[in-house]
């Protein structure tokens, strides 16, 4: 905690810029594309398997317990983004499949994820911009995987 006329910590100031920059982007998206960050995670993840998947698969990815996955897939199946189906290898089980739909909204909030950070990006100089990206590879590339 920072104290009246207490220096910032850098960590903690770093947390924040970070956390900031991360948030009006997600806003900025949601806005345009009308997906909660934890429908647009659990959206991606499944996308990135090319054959459907379980929840609980799904819940493991995230790394979320099985029952807020439910809730998710119903919200994203409303809304003809992913569908239900049975799973060949187990009677009991369903699975996940992202729709064409799905795969258009992902599309969409990768291109204004894009335009963003290129907005963002342009109120630096070229030079700053490879600077700002070699440094933050330097922190991340190092680091333990979250």
């Amino acid at each position: 905690m920072t104290l009246p006329g207490d220096a910032p910590h850098p960590g903690d100031e770093l947390f924040w810029l970070l956390r900031r920059t991360l948030h009006t982007m997600r806003r900025d998206v949601r806005e345009r594309v009308d997906l909660s960050p934890a429908r647009h995670r659990l959206l991606r993840t499944a996308a990135r398997n090319p054959e459907p998947q379980r929840q609980t698969a799904l819940a493991a990815a995230l790394d979320i317990v099985p029952r807020s996955v439910t809730s998710l897939v119903d919200d994203l199946e409303a809304a003809g983004l992913v569908e239900r189906l049975p799973d060949p290898t187990d009677r009991r089980a369903t699975l996940v499949a992202v729709t064409g739909e799905g795969r258009a909204v992902l599309a969409e909030a990768d291109r204004q994820r894009r335009r963003h950070a290129e907005e963002l990006l342009a109120r630096l100089e070229p030079g700053e911009q490879a600077e700002l990206l070699r440094l933050l590879h330097r922190l991340v590339d190092d680091a333990d995987p979250c």
